[in-house]
């Protein structure tokens, strides 16, 4: 009795990951979306953590490279400026990440960035095998990110799991990682698209 509890307390923790549906943007609005950051090139992990008892509710990955997507396997967020690949978001300029954080990040929830510089070929290897994971049924979010770093160089260390938290310390072991942390009191119904004042310079980013 007691497996069969802890096994339904599982499928409902592992169901904040959202559902994800196939979809293929053309390729006319990929090549106008792309966005080269001038920073250097790194691999950022998103783990949405609960703020009643900082279990993990969803993982997403930024891979900043040759340009800079999301990958945000079955997860609830987009963005009708966004072109989407199968769960990759492609454009992801400053502004379009503060919209990601500010959908995860409410009264609920908080949101912890690490972050690792890597070299540029390490950067387009995190870019192809999330392009090429494919579209990721409800609950495999973290499965599907463990998944992709596995397969790139200096995070073959990392656990393949279903559970945000157990990646997200696991993430927070691999060397030089810088860690941020977003709250927010906004409450649980948020949009993902954060009020700009004209004249916000990210306008233009």
């Amino acid at each position: 009795m007691r497996r069969i509890y802890l096994c339904f307390i599982a499928i409902l923790f592992l169901a904040a990951c959202g559902a994800a549906e196939p979809v293929w943007a053309p390729d006319d609005a990929v090549a106008r979306a792309r966005y080269v950051h001038p920073g250097p090139s790194s691999i950022t992990l998103f783990t949405v953590l609960s703020t009643r008892n900082g279990s993990g509710a969803h993982s997403g990955l930024l891979i900043n490279g040759s340009q800079r997507v999301m990958f945000d396997p079955a997860g609830t967020w987009h963005h009708p400026n966004l072109p989407e690949r199968n769960d990759v978001h492609y454009g992801m300029t400053p502004l379009m990440v503060d919209f990601y954080i500010d959908y995860h990040a409410r009264i609920t929830y908080d949101v912890v960035q690490q972050t690792i510089i890597v070299s540029p070929e390490v950067a387009e290897i995190a870019m192809q095998r999330a392009m090429a994971y494919g579209a990721v049924e409800k609950a495999h979010c973290t499965l599907a990110v463990s998944s992709v770093l596995r397969g790139v160089p200096g995070f073959e260390s990392l656990p393949q799991t279903w559970y945000p938290k157990t990646l997200m310390d696991a993430f927070a072991a691999l060397p030089n990682v810088s860690r941020r942390k977003f709250t927010d009191t906004d409450t649980n119904n948020n949009h993902g698209v954060l009020l700009v004042q004209a004249g916000d310079p990210r306008l233009t980013q």
